[in-house]
């Protein structure tokens, strides 16, 4: 491995132990449910996941995990909804 890439591998590594600097806008995920697989989407803030739990409660199994691992990550208008 050349020096230059030694020094992006040790920036990357910095950059992913200071979460504060990253905030998530807008995401697509495949969620593995327990008896489905999911497809869970946000942007700026808002949730919307396939499963027919969230399209009756605005919530579900599936966002708030991704709340839990994303924590300190996401728009305030999405951390919000956590609590």
């Amino acid at each position: 491995m050349d020096y230059g890439m030694i020094g992006k591998l040790q920036k990357a590594k910095r950059y992913a132990e200071e979460r504060d600097r990253i905030t998530f806008h807008a995401m697509k995920v495949t969620f593995q449910g327990t008896n489905n697989v999911h497809t869970v989407t946000m942007d700026e803030g808002t949730w919307h996941c396939s499963c027919d739990f969230f399209q009756t409660r605005g919530r579900c199994s599936h966002t708030m995990a991704l709340e839990i691992i994303l924590e300190g990550m996401l728009p305030e208008t999405a951390d919000e909804s956590a609590t």
